[in-house]
């Protein structure tokens, strides 16, 4: 848990990602699309992917990726971000992690 805490510490965003995981990728083009620029880890292509993904399992993440977190904080997977999209709070939420500064509803 040490670890994940630190890859998070002092970043807005973070994605836990697989390279060849398709919901990863709509995670991390969703977040990108409002502005942010997320700290991405793609843990098939790290000496120590699967310790840390056994980490995120522990903490709650029930497929291991993608894992966002938001202001240091886990939110979740892709169907937690897809609800927070949905109900317009995901914006709310990088504007106050200061992952985005300004945002124009189109």
């Amino acid at each position: 848990m040490d670890m994940i805490a630190r890859m998070v510490a002092e970043k807005p965003v973070v994605i836990f990602s697989k390279t060849t995981c398709c919901m990863s990728h709509s995670m991390k083009s969703l977040i990108c699309s409002f502005g942010a620029n997320p700290t991405v880890y793609e843990l098939d292509q790290m000496s120590n992917g699967q310790q840390i993904e056994r980490a995120l399992l522990q903490l709650g993440c029930q497929k291991g990726v993608p894992a966002v977190f938001i202001g240091e904080q886990f939110i979740g997977g892709a169907d937690r971000i897809l609800s927070l999209h949905v109900q317009n709070e995901l914006v709310p939420l990088l504007i106050n992690a200061g992952a985005i500064w300004v945002w124009n509803k189109k």
